[in-house]
């Protein structure tokens, strides 16, 4: 359980199910079961893991910082789900 005071854990408190999707992708990006990809809109490789469900932990949208900014300013209609 998380016991510091600080205004991360306090996040991490009221948000335990993406905290635990975050936790997971890193989890699967350092044992290998996970590779990050290029940015899916610009093709950047230094890129955020995006969450559109967060009930699924390991499907997540490689989005550089930009358009992952974008998205979540502009909404979850901005860059669709691309299918692959």
């Amino acid at each position: 359980m998380l016991k510091s005071k600080t205004r991360q854990a306090d996040w991490r408190r009221a948000n335990m199910v993406k905290y635990n999707a975050h936790l997971a992708v890193q989890q699967a990006l350092n044992s290998g079961t996970l590779d990050k990809q290029p940015c899916e809109v610009c093709g950047r490789t230094v890129v955020d893991a995006h969450h559109d469900h967060y009930d699924q932990p390991l499907n997540v949208r490689w989005l550089c910082r930009r358009h992952h900014v974008k998205l979540h300013q502009g909404g979850e209609d901005m860059f669709p789900i691309r299918r692959r």
